[in-house]
């Protein structure tokens, strides 16, 4: 069997066995396929896509083409739980959620990812914490999930090998939103942890990869279907992406508002509305909430008792970050050496807003990447980003950027304005969870 001959089936429409799926995720693993045959393979399937068979066998191979992790043993009093977001714009949920569920009684071993196109990555947000070690040892990142609950780490060398050679393949190839291809990425790596239960936040609007609701639905429904044929408990909430989610966009700004949240000093509504239902979801998919209403109460009270803060403190110790985190992020986040204020070209009601366009404005910033092994400036990005409905003039501006030099905060400031529709009447609020899709 040839990699090209798999390549050229799956470039003429043809159904691929699992035998030729197999074969091509081992090459992709042990460096026998090139990256330009990925980016190769990666067109075929956007371009003639994959039935639920192909997807289980592709996310199945790409799981199992490094080590897989066993909890069995590991004298765990609850569920092993996980959540996985399409990517979006201000989108900080999985530095809460994974203290939140811990806090809540379940465990959290989170493999998660860099930025892809113009959407933050949660592996970038915890790099920008001085001394937090995003790829552990597999001992290591067992014993932080077991003594603390939860653990956000990088994918290490040893899980999901295949997806993470595909991952910077499609960043740069115009593959990114193949539904089959999102579906492998993102459920291999959390069946490679060994997980209980997975909750998916799958982005729909302007700034997510799906634009479409029908579209989103379609891959919501993909993805709980191959997660089903794994063997992995999952539901999928489709959320609005037509606006940047919380108040923050850039990754130690989306740390501090993380923060933030988790000591009650400010929650965004928005961002609050999809904390809640993914983790009210989490806790009833196994069983650590019976009800809605029981749910929603142990979790406010998790946030409340500082449980969920505490443990997101304690993780960042226990991965090399500074111990006294919590208490004073900003102290030891990188700051941008610009800071100013960006305002419409006229007053009125935010009536609509590009939110791609926006994250694309940070990769200008040097806040996200271009080439898969660009660096990047943890520091830069907005604060205080306005949201539709919000009134805006001379005095109130669409947000404050954070840049590093006069020339880039021009460039910034020049593109941001154009992301932002003016209206003179109030528009109507578009709900936040659009719905939720389960097996």
């Amino acid at each position: 069997m040839l990699p090209q001959e798999v390549i050229r089936h799956k470039r003429d429409g043809k159904k691929l066995t699992k035998e030729e799926i197999d074969f091509f995720i081992k090459g992709v693993a042990d460096w026998s396929v090139s990256e330009c045959q990925i980016a190769a393979f990666a067109m075929a399937v956007y371009l003639s896509g994959m039935d639920n068979d192909e997807t289980t066998n592709l996310t199945r191979a790409m799981a199992h083409s490094g080590a897989v992790m066993n909890w069995a043993d590991k004298g765990l009093n609850g569920p092993v739980l996980d959540k996985h977001s399409t990517g979006g714009v201000g989108d900080s949920v999985s530095l809460i959620l994974a203290p939140l569920l811990a806090a809540c009684g379940g465990f959290v071993p989170m493999i998660s990812g860099r930025s892809l196109g113009h959407t933050g990555g949660t592996l970038d947000k915890l790099n920008s914490i001085p001394g937090y070690t995003v790829v552990p040892s597999l001992d290591q990142f067992y014993k932080v999930t077991k003594e603390v609950g939860c653990a956000i780490i990088g994918q290490t060398s040893d899980l999901a090998l295949a997806d993470k050679r595909f991952y910077s393949v499609r960043d740069v190839t115009a593959t990114i939103e193949s539904v089959p291809l999102i579906a492998a990425s993102i459920l291999s790596k959390k069946l490679s942890a060994g997980i209980d239960g997975l909750i998916m936040d799958l982005k729909c609007g302007n700034g997510a990869f799906m634009n479409d609701l029908d579209k989103a639905e379609t891959l919501a429904k993909s993805m709980v279907a191959a997660a089903a044929g794994a063997g992995l408990p999952a539901r999928a909430v489709i959320t609005n992406m037509n606006e940047v989610l919380g108040k923050t966009v850039g990754n130690a700004l989306e740390v501090t508002e993380a923060v933030s949240y988790l000591k009650g000093e400010y929650r965004n509504p928005r961002l609050n509305e999809i904390v809640m239902t993914l983790c009210s979801e989490a806790l009833l998919l196994k069983g650590l909430a019976q009800t809605q209403k029981e749910a929603s109460e142990k979790l406010q009270q998790a946030l409340d008792s500082g449980k969920a803060a505490e443990l997101f403190a304690k993780m960042t110790a226990a991965l090399g970050g500074p111990t006294d985190f919590i208490e004073n992020p900003k102290k030891h986040l990188p700051k941008a050496s610009v800071i100013k204020p960006v305002y419409a070209p006229e007053s009125g009601y935010v009536a609509a807003m590009d939110t791609r366009k926006i994250g694309s404005v940070v990769i200008v910033l040097g806040g996200q990447r271009i080439t898969p092994d660009q660096r990047i400036d943890y520091a830069v990005g907005f604060t205080d980003f306005v949201q539709i409905g919000d009134k805006i003039d001379d005095n109130t501006p669409i947000a404050l950027i954070h840049a590093n030099s006069e020339e880039t905060f021009a460039e910034a400031e020049k593109m941001l304005r154009s992301t932002i529709q003016v209206s003179d009447t109030e528009p109507v609020k578009e709900p936040v969870i659009y719905k939720t899709i389960a097996a």
